[in-house]
């Protein structure tokens, strides 16, 4: 991972860092701007960055620079609303774009924030060779990789066991079509 990749017109990594702290010292989080850190990684496909709270640190895609300085802080100001959502909450769990990041948003001026961005980076199409249907309302879902646990229909669940697991609505796998 790079620590800033060369572009006229395009803000340092050491830039952004100090963009990001002053930020979070305006959003009431000094102990956290101490501590955030910021990289870029090439190796990022299709997400424009990522947030990670418990080491204070931001991913960013390089792609971002092809889209301008407004996506880049765009982008920084959505990954740094992850990061405050949870240091405000403490050990709460929380939900990574409900209420509490709704708020950060718009503490780090961002309004009407959506959950995803509509760049148009490369998706990666992967096949869903996995397919489990629910013995109870008869859905299909399917997926890139197997289940490893034992998992249920929600809905059935919701509807027949009060929201808790029950094993009369385990996901069979279905053997594909071919």
């Amino acid at each position: 991972m790079s620590l800033a990749p060369p572009s006229k017109g395009v803000p340092s990594i050491e830039g952004l860092l100090k963009e990001a702290t002053e930020l979070l010292h305006k959003a009431g989080c000094a102990d956290l701007a101490a501590r955030v850190r910021l990289q870029w990684n090439p190796r990022m496909r299709s997400t424009a960055g990522m947030a990670f709270s418990a080491k204070a640190l931001i991913v960013l895609n390089p792609k971002l620079i092809a889209f301008g300085v407004e996506e880049i802080d765009r982008t920084l100001r959505h990954e740094l609303a992850h990061l405050v959502a949870h240091h405000r909450s403490g050990r709460r769990r929380i939900a990574a774009h409900g209420p509490e990041w709704k708020a950060a948003c718009i503490d780090l001026g961002l309004v009407d924030e959506k959950r995803c961005h509509n760049l148009p980076l490369p998706r990666r199409q992967m096949e869903r060779r996995h397919i489990y249907r629910c013995p109870g309302c008869g859905i299909e879902v399917p997926r890139v990789r197997p289940l490893r646990r034992k998992s249920a229909c929600i809905v059935c669940c919701r509807l027949h066991a009060r929201g808790h697991y029950d094993e009369r609505f385990r996901f069979v796998k279905v053997k594909p079509e071919r």
